[in-house]
């Protein structure tokens, strides 16, 4: 069902682009940025208020939505992006960092990277563990705020919860204790891992980075915060194959189209071969951890929190659905690569082929890096490089690294992590606030049969073919005129394999608002998606039970 804030203001408007500036406060000067209430750049954008009524910006954890100025100013480098903020933190305290000494245990805290092969941050904390024969500790923090702040779908925080029940048991084999605790308000989870790093008298802490903005400028509070007390936090680059800020164009700008952005990327690993080595698991513990960590060891995950429980129904659902953990990400991906990787690129795009992966989930969760599957499809290759060879193998790389692309926009762009578009003047549309269209629309109840499946897919098994999440976005967008925002957020509730910088990257392309080329004038038309990608209609009927027995093309 669609968030119960959605608007019922049916009046339609025309949607419009008046233009905007581009220079601050009609000055072509870099102004001042200060953190003053009467600074120009912390006024909110002119239509903010209505955006909120209508469930685009959670106003519990976040401020208005920003103006166009302020998305600008970013954009000139007048405002420093959380990103720079952390690897200042790091390169500012490195000399300090490197002088602490390893006291009792070395911590690894697991986030978006629920796996023990090939996790740079683990491995890192492993050796340094190693190195002085103390005790690795894994700890990983529930939030429920966080949670309820990112849009995390329930059926996502099932399969994260028991992810870590295989991933607590994994760990163990290797005597190394996973913690799990809940901390209820987000604002405490800093201070909260740091009393355990205190109580464990532990010198070291490691963590993956995450490229959202509230991840970002959190850690980069948590290494001075940490270093205060003696202890050295390192937060290490592993979720992308190419970091954010390695690659640049010719004039030293941020790419910002894919295919030449793809190109460079292709060229960095090729010249960087080590990019695709991986990373061991962990070391075993020393014998002594099970016996003086032995209350880490029995803790227990603990459920869902309250507002992103799962009925019973849904459980037995999901779960059959969604095995977790890194095993059977493996155990996928080997699949995938030895019986249709081949033909991925000519049967990608059908949804009733089943030619895709199925390992977007385990991708946002973390139990399978991008490095590890972008190594296994070259080795199914007939080439080395990552463009050339097979072609359907050529296509899955090229799709797997949209992942990383997305993710570079979102370290250079942090804006479009604050509810604006990467064309951020595309706020000044005057799009639809129409309930009932939009309940329609999330409910699979439009009348156009390729988008109710779609949308029926969705909400019944958390997930929904890319092709189709496509159709579905642009018509939302392009058809009901409805912000897309509220589309965005509908998908991050309800996906299992929801992640923000590719949900939004994606809703970008189909709404047009963001680092696509082509313009307002690209609509996916349902009735021609649908004859071309389910031609048969096996995946409309099988989504629409009403249209079981309609035959032949007057499915569609």
């Amino acid at each position: 069902m669609p968030p119960k804030k959605a608007a019922a203001k049916n009046g339609k408007r025309k949607a419009s682009t008046p233009p905007e500036p581009d220079t601050i406060n009609g000055s072509s000067k870099k102004p001042k940025i200060t953190n003053g209430s009467s600074d120009p750049l912390r006024r909110p954008h002119p239509k903010a208020r209505e955006a909120e009524e209508n469930g685009v910006v959670l106003r519990k954890y976040y401020p208005h939505e920003m103006s166009n100025a302020r998305a600008l100013a970013y954009n000139k480098d007048e405002l420093p992006r959380p990103i720079d903020d952390l690897n200042s933190a790091l390169s500012e305290t490195e000399s300090e960092r490197e002088k602490i000494e390893v006291k009792d245990a070395v911590v690894h805290w697991f986030k978006c990277d629920l796996r023990t092969k090939d996790n740079k941050g683990l491995h890192m904390a492993s050796e340094k563990a190693r190195e002085k024969g103390v005790p690795l500790i894994c700890i990983y923090i529930v939030s429920p705020q966080d949670f309820e702040a990112h849009l995390t779908a329930p059926v996502r925080v099932d399969f994260i919860l028991r992810t870590l029940e295989v991933l607590k048991e994994d760990l163990g084999k290797l005597d190394i204790p996973l913690y799990v605790e809940m901390v209820e308000k987000r604002k405490a989870l800093p201070g909260r891992i740091l009393e355990l790093l205190k109580e464990w008298n532990a010198s070291h802490l490691y963590a993956n980075a995450e490229y959202e903005v509230d991840e970002l400028r959190r850690e980069a509070k948590m290494v001075h915060s940490c270093l205060e007390h003696g202890i050295a936090m390192d937060v290490v680059a592993d979720t992308c194959v190419v970091s954010p800020g390695e690659l640049s164009s010719g004039t030293g700008k941020q790419y910002s189209v894919y295919t030449p952005w793809f190109r460079a990327w292709t060229a960095h690993v090729h010249s960087n071969t080590n990019l695709l080595d991986l990373f061991d698991a962990p070391n075993t513990n020393p014998p002594t951890a099970r016996k003086t960590l032995t209350t880490l060891f029995n803790t227990k995950i603990p459920p869902a929190p309250a507002n992103k429980t799962l009925t019973d129904e849904e459980k037995k659902r999901f779960r059959s659905m969604w095995p977790p953990g890194e095993h059977e990400a493996q155990q996928r991906l080997s699949k995938f690569c030895t019986k249709a990787i081949s033909a991925y690129g000519a049967q990608r795009n059908f949804p009733a082929a089943s030619a895709t992966s199925s390992l977007s989930v385990h991708f946002a969760s973390g139990t399978l890096s991008t490095r590890s599957a972008i190594r296994a499809a070259r080795e199914h290759n007939t080439s080395a490089s990552l463009n050339a060879g097979k072609e359907g193998i050529q296509t899955w790389i090229s799709e797997v690294a949209w992942r990383d692309f997305y993710k570079h926009v979102l370290a250079h762009w942090p804006y479009v992590c604050m509810n604006k578009p990467f064309k951020a003047e595309y706020t000044n549309i005057e799009w639809e606030y129409n309930g009932a269209h939009f309940a329609a629309w999330c409910e699979g109840r439009t009348g156009y049969p390729i988008v109710d499946a779609a949308m029926r897919q969705l909400n019944h098994c958390g997930y929904m073919h890319n092709r189709c999440r496509m159709i579905a976005a642009s018509f939302l967008a392009k058809h009901l005129l409805l912000d897309w925002r509220m589309g965005e957020r509908y998908f991050m509730e309800h996906l299992v394999d929801g992640d923000f910088a590719s949900n939004n990257g994606g809703w970008g392309f189909s709404a047009s608002t963001g680092v696509d080329p082509q313009p307002y004038f690209r609509i996916f038309n349902p009735l021609l998606q649908s004859e071309r990608f389910d031609k048969e209609g096996v995946y409309i009927r099988k989504w629409v039970k009403e249209l079981e027995g309609v035959e032949g093309s007057a499915v569609h």
